[in-house]
């Protein structure tokens, strides 16, 4: 920086604030000031200036899963364009944190990151914890409301219910649900967060044609949140002596992996079995048949995450705490239809 200033004919701190805060420079000054610094090849050292500033001007995704299954979900393609939106904006930089050898809690240390949006995962749980005892802003994303930090989520449980309210009226009464993993013993009564949401949806809606999870006829199942994992299921359900006339997938990419299983065992849908997912994907449109399912706004949930999270970063006082919860809606296409 010194360099810079002498052959610039200007001081040490109009380097800085040519770097740092362009604000208190005319255009002319500014212009100059990195002329030099490209003549002389000068770049500041990001480990020190975050070590002065105490910034990164980065964000951090903590996910809940491995990079390589996080990337092969569309879903995720989606809210990272939103989470895109913002940080295009406010000048940030994204980093993506899935767990380092196999942990969550361990990958939060080595982020540099100002702060973290969290997929998925529950206030109480240790890795929220560990940024709460670590003083680092954070946005939840799919988990549960809290009056102490802002979250963002949708419908699930309206979204879910409208959907299956609407296989019941075409006559299903034999359901299979393809919940997420969760990872919980115990069944779906001690699930939290969106696949509780959507399970009591689903419920409520059963129970208005007198059914439940304990009903003949109703299977509920925990698989892999991947394409593979929804072939699996589909296979697993088809080779049973009672199939169900209808699969309620709670996210598209399981419903796609259905579809793909389905095609290759050459079973007709919806002409023998009903399947619908959950998401509204570029991939449910575009699929043989198109996938009936609900929409959430998904890139909307990226970027309002995104804004509340910078908004707390960058806060003076104590951050303003916002609670968003987004509406969904029910998309009829090709893959429902009346059972046998």
């Amino acid at each position: 920086m010194q360099d810079v200033a002498e052959r610039a004919n200007v001081s040490k701190t109009a380097v800085s604030f040519a770097f740092n805060d362009t604000s208190k420079l005319s255009e002319p000054t500014l212009r100059h000031i990195l002329e030099v610094a490209a003549q002389l090849g000068y770049s500041q050292d990001p480990a020190a200036r975050m070590l002065r500033t105490r910034r990164t001007n980065s964000l951090g995704l903590l996910l809940p899963q491995q990079l390589d299954l996080v990337l092969a979900n569309p879903y995720y393609t989606q809210f990272l364009q939103g989470i895109g939106q913002t940080c295009n904006r406010e000048g940030f930089t994204l980093l993506l944190a899935p767990p380092l050898r196999g942990s969550m809690v361990k990958t939060i240390p080595y982020a540099a990151v100002d702060g973290f949006i969290v997929s998925g995962l529950e206030y109480d749980r240790g890795e929220v914890s560990a940024l709460r005892q670590r003083g680092i802003p954070f946005v939840l994303v799919d988990s549960e409301h809290h009056d102490q930090v802002s979250s963002v989520e949708i419908e699930d449980g309206q979204g879910m219910r409208t959907l299956v309210e609407h296989l019941l009226s075409l006559g299903h009464r034999r359901f299979a649900f393809l919940a997420f993993e969760t990872g919980v013993a115990g069944g779906h009564a001690n699930w939290r967060g969106p696949v509780l949401r959507r399970m009591t949806g689903a419920l409520a809606a059963l129970g208005t044609a007198g059914l439940s999870p304990e009903s003949e006829g109703i299977d509920v199942l925990e698989v892999a949140c991947t394409r593979p994992g929804g072939e699996r299921a589909f296979r697993e359900l088809w080779a049973a002596e009672d199939r169900p006339t209808a699969i309620v997938c709670f996210s598209d990419v399981i419903a796609l992996g259905v579809l793909d299983a389905a095609h290759e065992l050459g079973v007709s849908v919806p002409g023998e079995v009903s399947v619908t997912g959950f998401d509204d994907l570029a991939e449910a449109r575009l699929s043989q048949p198109g996938l009936t399912t609900v929409h959430q706004p998904i890139e909307t949930k990226g970027r309002l995450a995104a804004e509340y999270l910078v908004e707390s970063i960058s806060a003076a006082e104590p951050p303003r705490v916002h609670r968003q919860e987004l509406h969904t809606a029910f998309l009829l296409r090709d893959s429902t239809g009346a059972p046998r």
